[in-house]
């Protein structure tokens, strides 16, 4: 299984986002790049992308946008409700896997389509909304030490539920 990817050294938040941004896309390309009849990795990397998805997107929700909101209330460049809408749809897809099992039919369909509806987020996000954020002087060093404290609670919450998952398979 991929191991956890090292917290950058910085508390600049949005290089921390962006980060995350990088260690699910290897994650993404990792997957596109799996044998097809390779289900073991197809499921660790599957699991491992909805895993750091799942953080990130607490992460933005409740730290984020509100602070984009707060900084930028009336953009023309950036529409944070868009942002909230694609997490659902992406958190949809997330929720499929809890039922879809690699080898399965729509699994790499809907991996795929997750993935490519993420790397559409990042997009505007790191080329729109960053910079913005930057224009509006947003404190990225406070909102990066509330990042790099709240990651760190949810990753101890997700490896709390991954221990208990893998006594229960041996």
């Amino acid at each position: 299984m991929p191991e956890q990817q090292p917290t950058p050294n910085t508390d600049d938040a949005l290089e921390l986002l962006i980060a995350d941004h990088r260690a699910v896309e290897k994650l993404f390309t990792a997957f596109k790049q799996a044998k097809e009849d390779d289900l073991e990795a197809k499921a660790t990397l599957a699991q491992r992308a909805c895993e750091e998805l799942t953080i990130h997107t607490i992460i933005e929700e409740e730290l984020l946008y509100p602070a984009a909101g707060k900084a930028l209330p009336s953009s023309d460049v950036v529409d944070v409700e868009e942002a909230y809408v694609e997490h659902f749809l992406v958190k949809t897809l997330i929720s499929k896997f809890e039922t879809l099992k690699a080898g399965d039919k729509g699994f790499d369909a809907t991996f795929k389509v997750m993935s490519e509806m993420v790397q559409h987020h990042v997009e505007e996000e790191e080329n729109e909304l960053f910079p913005e954020l930057r224009k509006a002087n947003l404190d990225v060093k406070g909102l990066g030490q509330k990042i790099v404290k709240r990651k760190t609670e949810l990753q101890g919450k997700l490896d709390q539920v991954g221990s208990r998952a893998v006594g229960d398979k041996t």
